[in-house]
């Protein structure tokens, strides 16, 4: 395991699977990510306007590196359909070498 204090992953929920697929193709054309994980069928639960929502969504997992982030939530938030967008991130502490030396060669 190597650190990886300069790799995060992105989490953005999208309204459906053509919407998740447009946010993750913007964001690997631009080079801001190394790959994007799409993950239907999502349940999400949450506050909106003072009450309780629900809806289906898609999770997009982006992974990305630090020199990376704000031009991709740019991106994002400028593409995306929702008024206020989920745009979250995590580090990552370790990884594989080959795995994080490849995030870090292809989000260039």
């Amino acid at each position: 395991m190597k650190d990886a204090s300069d790799v995060f992953i992105a989490l953005i929920t999208a309204p459906d699977a053509e919407t998740a697929r447009m946010l993750a193709r913007a964001a690997l054309e631009a080079r801001l990510v190394a790959c994007a994980n799409l993950v239907p069928g999502i349940e999400s639960h949450y506050w909106w306007q003072g009450k309780i929502e629900s809806a289906g969504e898609v999770l997009v997992i982006l992974k990305t590196t630090a020199s990376k982030l704000a031009e991709l939530e740019k991106l994002i938030l400028e593409k995306h359909p929702y008024d206020t967008a989920e745009f979250i991130t995590l580090p990552v502490t370790s990884g594989a070498e080959k795995y994080l030396s490849w995030i870090r060669q292809s989000a260039t």
